[in-house]
């Protein structure tokens, strides 16, 4: 009997593309603008904690479930003061092992099989392999191009998201700032959602992780903080993306104590823990004055004007983020129309690599002609990208 290579759940699922795209800039030698990581380390003083808690014996064996209380701490107060959110860090605070287990394990937790899950499309790939692995139906609801007061942007259609909610629909897939688009949902999108929310009892698991990268005044505003939504949310948040040590993979969620034990349950059975010298050193990076999260958005915004400049030189039409470390951009300006096509060509054309938005789309066609590129490198890594592209034009 032959077998299936695959669960069917996830037969759909090969290889990322950010796993084809990296391998494809180190075989051509490309600047890789595709997979979003920085290419320089956060603090100093935050891995300088992370090497004191390996030499002290913190957290080289298993650290508690939950999370080292230190670090539980520090994730209430940061929402505590950031949002007026108030958590208890021993029943309402989860570190996981970073953002990805966390979106796993509250899906995997919240979710049964038939249930539909609403999500932002285009959306981060992982969502609809977690979808996928508890059982659940994704339900794509589009962000469209538009143009808006400061440009070419996205927006979200509320008649459009009310219409896809059924009597089968369990919970809403929130990311803002959001990825790839670097749209930043507005107070009255957010109200909206918390209403309909609220209306057809419906959680939300909402992703976070670039809360600290919004840009020209962009308010970042948690769904939780809304009007009786604090005990329908699961809010996901990141260390990587904030203080540039992706690797190191400390995720958390907070949420009420029913949904925490839900998704801690989940959790468990996936890395049980993880990361433990890390946590502690997190737990000191929380604290850190605002002049650290204020310099990153600054010095971000200027390597985002850099490299959107350069793109819409080159011939590309950007879409100029609001958050995020990611610029997308409309190829059709340049005679193409296939994101696939155009980023496996890139490298020998430019040197560059970059990544096509369709495959963060279900409907592939709603995203063929645009391309992301991430903008967290150094500024003469992104000057050298920039000067290569303009070989397009």
């Amino acid at each position: 009997m032959t077998r299936p290579p695959l669960n069917r759940r996830l037969a759909e699922f090969g290889t990322t593309i950010f796993a084809e795209m990296s391998a494809l800039a180190a075989r051509t030698g490309s600047i890789n603008l595709g997979q979003g990581f920085p290419d320089t380390d956060g603090p100093e003083e935050i891995r300088e904690a992370a090497v004191r808690a390996l030499r002290d014996g913190r957290g080289n064996q298993y650290p508690p479930g939950p999370g080292v209380p230190e670090l539980r701490s520090a994730i209430a107060d940061h929402q505590r003061e950031r949002y007026g959110l108030g958590y208890d860090p021993d029943t309402e605070v989860l570190v996981t092992a970073g953002a990805t287990e966390a979106i796993a394990a509250a899906l995997l937790a919240l979710v049964e099989p038939g249930d539909e899950v609403i999500a932002l499309e285009p959306y981060y790939d992982s969502y609809a392999a977690c979808v996928a692995m508890a059982g659940g139906t994704r339900v794509p609801v589009t962000l469209r191009p538009a143009e808006g007061p400061d440009g070419r942007t996205y927006v979200l259609d509320l008649d459009e998201l009310r219409a896809a909610v059924t009597d089968r629909t369990r919970l809403i897939l929130l990311n803002t700032p959001h990825n790839p688009t670097g749209t930043v949902l507005t107070r009255a999108e957010l109200t909206a959602v918390a209403e309909l929310a609220v209306e057809r009892d419906l959680l939300v698991v909402t992703d976070e992780v670039y809360e600290h990268l919004v840009f020209d005044g962009a308010e970042h505003l948690p769904i939780a903080s809304l009007p009786d939504m604090r005990e329908r949310t699961v809010t996901i948040g990141s260390a990587g993306k904030t203080f540039s040590f992706t690797g190191w993979k400390v995720g958390w969620i907070t949420a009420s104590p029913e949904l925490t034990s839900a998704v801690r349950s989940a959790k468990q059975f996936l890395t049980y823990v993880s990361s433990g010298p890390f946590q502690y050193a997190i737990a000191e990076a929380l604290r850190l004055p605002a002049a650290y999260f204020d310099g990153l958005r600054t010095e971000l915004a200027g390597k985002r004007d850099l490299l959107s400049e350069g793109l819409a030189q080159a011939g590309f039409g950007v879409f100029k983020p609001a958050g995020t470390y990611f610029v997308t951009t409309d190829i059709r300006p340049l005679g193409a129309e296939d994101g696939f096509a155009f980023c496996r060509s890139l490298p020998e054309r430019a040197g560059v690599v970059a990544i096509p938005n369709a495959v963060f789309y279900d409907h592939r066609e709603a995203g063929a002609p645009f391309v992301r590129f991430a903008f967290c490198k150094r500024t003469e890594v992104l000057e050298e990208a920039v000067s290569r592209l303009k070989r397009l034009a």
